[in-house]
């Protein structure tokens, strides 16, 4: 049973927003204000439902009394008794804490892990797949960095994806995938276990990061190019250096300005990741088991392709749909961890 009181303080504090933002706040006081108003909108509606569907049932019940409205009362009481289970549910869903980096665009870093060629070739499958997906979501995908192989692999590749909950649909795709298939570069016809690794991380607005100029150092060196006429000839590439963490950021488009801010941008996404997962940690000493940890170390997905089999080990899920899924057809992946997830977290806020 959800606790009335606590309801009744969400539904009061709703109520003191929308009378603020009625008396005509202005400036960063009533873009807070309006935020805070948009999140709690959803759960008020829940909230509202709710007590509806309790003063129903109570109302039902009462009618038993009066032998003229006992019938439609005894028609009514089985809905409205099923229907409770369900409302509390979506309520306590609603009740969740919400993740502040949800909304927010995200970087993708995509890196070859062991496997050699192999591995490089599946990193480039895993970037079109997430091209893919973001396409089918009305994201916009740019690429920062690119560096790939004289296969058409994939070195290293840094993109920023921007849209309606980019991060809140990508963050549980950090971790090692796997790969077993037959690899284009194998005679024999043997098949090959390799893999790739995969960080998103929630884009660092300014309030959410500072970088201190001191902590930082800015190389500039020649872009590399595919030779000829497309050599950079000037040093417009930009590597940034983060002294106290040792992180290390470049951008290598023809435009220096614009390096400068692309690889300052993923700087701020990976020191904000970094303090994100400080926090995790000290929240949870079990942090490494949870869905969505980000434990880039953590193997959570395999792509079988002799079977067509795709399997995430953290669910326990498993689709013979590989072909479709390496289209970027991963609605039903998403959903499957952001379910588990969200039961993992009401079950912890019912312990």
């Amino acid at each position: 049973m959800i606790p009335m009181d606590r309801l009744e303080q969400i539904s009061q504090r709703f109520q003191f927003l929308e009378a603020s933002m009625a008396a005509g706040t202005e400036g960063a006081d009533f873009a807070a204000l309006a935020k805070e108003y948009a999140d709690l909108k959803p759960v008020v509606d829940q909230i509202d439902a709710y007590k509806q569907l309790l003063s129903d049932l109570e109302e039902a019940e009462a009618m038993l009394a009066d032998p003229e409205m006992a019938e439609l009362a005894r028609e009514e009481l089985p809905g409205l008794k099923d229907a409770l289970p369900e409302a509390e549910a979506a309520l306590q869903l609603s009740l969740l804490p919400k993740d502040a980096a949800d909304a927010k665009p995200a970087m993708l870093e995509i890196r070859p892990g062991t496997g050699g060629d192999e591995a490089a070739l599946f990193a480039a499958d895993l970037l079109r797949m997430y091209q893919r997906y973001a396409e089918a979501q009305g994201w916009r995908f740019d690429l920062i960095e690119e560096a790939m192989t004289e296969l058409g692999g994939v070195k290293e590749v840094v993109a920023h994806i921007t849209g309606v909950n980019v991060f809140a649909r990508l963050k549980f795709e950090s971790g090692v995938h796997r790969v077993q298939r037959v690899p284009s570069t194998e005679s024999g016809g043997r098949i090959h276990t390799s893999a790739a690794t995969v960080a998103v991380l929630p884009e660092a607005e300014d309030v959410d990061i500072e970088i201190n100029p001191n902590d930082i150092r800015i190389d500039t060196m020649r872009a590399s190019g595919s030779g000829g006429q497309h050599v950079n000839t000037t040093d417009s590439a930009v590597r940034i250096t983060h002294l106290p963490t040792g992180i290390i950021v470049t951008s290598s488009e023809k435009s220096q300005h614009r390096n400068r801010d692309k690889a300052m941008q993923v700087l701020k996404a990976r020191l904000y990741d970094l303090e994100r997962s400080r926090v995790d940690d000290e929240r949870s000493a079990d942090r490494a088991s949870q869905v969505g940890s980000g434990d880039r170390s953590e193997r959570i997905r395999t792509y079988n392709f002799p079977q067509g089999r795709m399997t995430d080990h953290r669910i326990n899920l498993t689709l013979y749909r590989l072909d479709a899924v390496m289209q970027g057809d991963l609605d039903e992946i998403v959903d499957a961890l952001t379910a588990d997830a969200q039961a993992a977290a009401l079950a912890e806020m019912n312990a």
